[in-house]
Formats: structure tokens, C-alpha cells, sequence
């Protein structure tokens, strides 16, 4: 009698040429279903045109008959753009994860974690983390944003969800898939040539995070030391808003950390900002500047601005801190097109934008600020 068991375990003779692993790992063979004359089951494959189309059915008949299966149908399918880049992302893991195992050799388990830990002593990263004294202030938006333009601009980038609370970030760009993980190591999602990670892929249905202080900097601890980033430039941080045990962590753990400073123009948001600032110079984190949000809105016809949250709140943050006024953003929303698309997010301002254009000189007005660090 034949069995799904019997049928998966044939399978995994049949090998796709492109990636060097069986149909079950890969996942390429769907829908099984089978009848007293016949098994029937759907073929992945990765584009129309694929040129082992026709040997990985005649193989998959093949392999299923050896086992006495008397008739084989096959409806073949193609994988989804997402499908495709999850899987070459897979695999790609997994050779990388190989070839560290072969280098890691002849070393103990420390050195082989301290080599791979993004706060290892011999990296170069550069962390920025994005504070603000309340929420509701586009801080998220900020982040991500920055990340962007920083990856726009040829470097190489992480963003580290770390408002634990309240975690945007993978929404906020698009992002449907999960990190991999391989060997208990995590690779992260990348989308617009940033690496994402986040509380958010770790939590089901949007559940609610009720964990006290010592939970939450463990998990920090795990986004630092078991994810596999590769090497960045940089590592943006969305910190939770205000001067929270989150916040207190993060200067903790990474006392090399930058910090830049977000809030509206409201003299309330401000002077809220300024307690966040004065905990990152108490720290003794250096401020990289202020960014203003919410800075006015611009009329699409006539182009008059409208203060609507009031004026001066950034620049007033900015000299209390001794600090410069990076940029002033604009209220309003990315115009992205269809959501269904593949490069929809809700929250990421294309290059050409006005505002696109705005985090582009935000970046390299960071880049310019921190260029000596990164050069050494």
C-alpha cells in the first residue's frame, strides 16, 4: 500500500539541478494526494521557462512507479516572486552557515560567538539609535526611512526592531516573510537592501508582549549576538519611546552608540524629547542631531505650508542639546502604489520623492557626521 511517507521519502531521490537539494527539502513538491490507481501532486517550479522542466517530471514518475505506484499526474506550478527569493535566501544560509562551521574549526565555542557577534571587539559597525520622549512622533518612520537612504547610498545597513512593545518595523516596510533560521543561528529578512530584525517575526497574530525588564534585554542580547548579519556599516535602532528599561539596555550594551533624537514641532514633544536626550549625554552617548517630523504640511497644489503642529519645537531640542537640526520632514504618507505589489511598504518614501530626497540628505549629513569612525 502506498503511503505519503513512502511517497516523500522516494522523492527525496530526485534532486533539482539548480540548488543541489531533494524536492522535500526544498519544498517543491505539493499537494500530495493519493488514490487506489494513482497519486496525483503539484510541481514547483522556479520560472516558466525552467529548463529541467521535463527531467524533473520524467524523474519524479520514475522514482514514484520503482515504489509501485501505477500511475503518476503532475500539475506543475510556479513559485511566487516571494517563494523564490525566500528559498534562494534559504540556501544561501545554509552554504553560508556551512563554510563559517569549516573557519570556525580549531577554535573554541567563545571565540567562534564572539566572531560572529555583531558587538564583537574587532567590528567596525556603527550603531544609531533613533530615541524619541513619547510616541506618536514618526520615530518608526525615521528609522526606516534613514535605513534606506543610508543602503541608497551604497553602505550596508541593519535595522534592530527594538521597541519591543511596539514593533512596526516589518510592517512598516512590506515585509511578509521570516527570518531563516539555521542551526539555532537567525538569518535576517532583507527588504530595499536593508536587514531587518524584529520582535515582531518572533510573535503570533500581533499577540501582545508581556515580559518584564530581564526578558526584554535577553532578547536584545539575542538580535546583537545570535543573528547572523554579515558585516554593515551601520545597525539602526528603533528604540521604544521615552527612558524605558529597553532604552536603559540598549546604552548598556552598546555604550559606542550614537544616538539622533526625533520630534515634532510641538513645544510639548520637544521638551519630553529633551529628558531622552539627556539620558543618551548621560550615558555618554554622543547626539548626532534632531530630527524634526511632523515639521509642517505642504499643500500638492499650491505648495503653501501649514504649521500644523506649531514651529520651533526641533530647533529649541537642538540648542538645549547642544546639537544641530538635521532635517525637518514633512507631514504626510508615501504615495507607493498598489499594495499588492512586491515593492509596496506603507512607510518607505521612494529616492525621487520630495521627501525621499529629504532622508537622502539626512543620510549623508549622518554619514558625513560619522565618516572619521568609520574610516579607522
Amino acid at each position: 500500500m502506498t503511503t505519503i511517507e513512502n511517497v516523500l521519502e522516494a522523492l527525496r531521490q530526485v534532486e533539482e539541478p539548480e540548488f543541489k537539494h531533494h524536492l522535500v527539502k526544498l519544498n517543491l513538491v505539493r499537494n500530495i494526494r493519493i488514490f487506489a490507481d494513482k497519486v496525483t501532486l503539484e510541481l514547483m517550479l522556479f520560472n516558466e521557462d525552467s529548463p529541467h522542466r521535463d527531467q524533473l517530471i520524467q524523474e519524479v514518475e520514475k522514482v514514484l512507479k520503482d515504489i509501485g505506484v501505477p500511475k503518476v499526474e503532475i500539475t506543475v506550478s510556479i513559485l511566487s516572486e516571494k517563494e523564490r527569493d525566500a528559498l534562494s535566501a534559504r540556501i544561501r544560509a545554509e552554504h553560508q552557515q556551512k563554510v563559517r562551521a569549516k573557519r570556525a574549526e580549531g577554535r573554541t565555542p567563545l571565540q567562534a560567538e564572539q566572531a560572529s557577534s555583531l558587538t564583537a571587539q574587532d567590528s567596525n559597525t556603527l550603531f544609531i539609535a533613533v530615541a524619541s520622549g513619547k510616541g506618536g512622533v514618526g520615530k518608526s518612520t525615521v528609522a526606516v526611512n534613514l535605513a534606506v537612504a543610508l543602503a541608497r547610498e551604497g553602505k550596508r545597513v541593519g535595522v534592530i526592531d527594538a521597541d519591543i512593545y511596539g514593533f512596526s518595523v516589518p510592517d512598516m516596510m512590506g515585509i511578509e516573510e521570516r527570518p531563516a533560521v539555521v542551526d539555532k543561528t537567525i538569518y535576517p529578512v532583507e527588504r530595499f537592501g536593508v536587514k531587518v530584525i524584529s520582535m515582531g517575526f518572533f510573535v503570533e497574530e500581533n499577540a501582545p508582549v508581556i515580559w518584564r525588564g530581564p526578558m526584554l534585554g535577553k532578547m536584545l542580547r539575542n538580535f546583537f549576538q545570535e543573528v547572523e548579519w554579515g558585516k554593515l556599516d551601520y545597525v539602526i535602532l528603533d528604540l521604544p519611546p521615552g527612558t524605558g528599561d529597553v532604552a536603559l539596555d540598549v546604552h548598556q550594551m552598546l555604550p559606542q552608540s550614537k544616538e539622533l533624537l526625533v520630534t515634532t514641532p510641538h513645544a510639548t514633544a520637544a521638551f519630553v524629547a529633551a529628558r531622552a536626550g539627556a539620558m543618551a549625554l548621560h550615558t555618554e552617548h554622543e547626539i548626532l542631531g534632531v530630527v524634526e517630523n511632523m515639521a509642517y504640511y505642504q499643500c500638492s497644489d499650491c505648495g503653501k505650508r501649514d504649521y500644523v503642529f506649531g514651529e520651533g519645537g526641533g530647533e529649541k531640542l537642538a540648542e538645549e542639546l547642544q546639537t544641530d537640526l538635521l532635517a525637518q520632514i514633512p507631514l504626510g504618507a508615501p504615495n507607493n502604489g498598489d499594495p499588492s505589489s512586491p515593492d509596496f511598504s506603507p512607510s518607505v518614501y521612494d529616492a525621487d520623492t520630495s521627501v525621499g530626497k529629504l532622508y537622502k540628505e539626512l543620510a549623508q549629513k549622518v554619514i558625513e557626521r560619522t565618516s572619521p569612525v568609520q574610516s579607522s
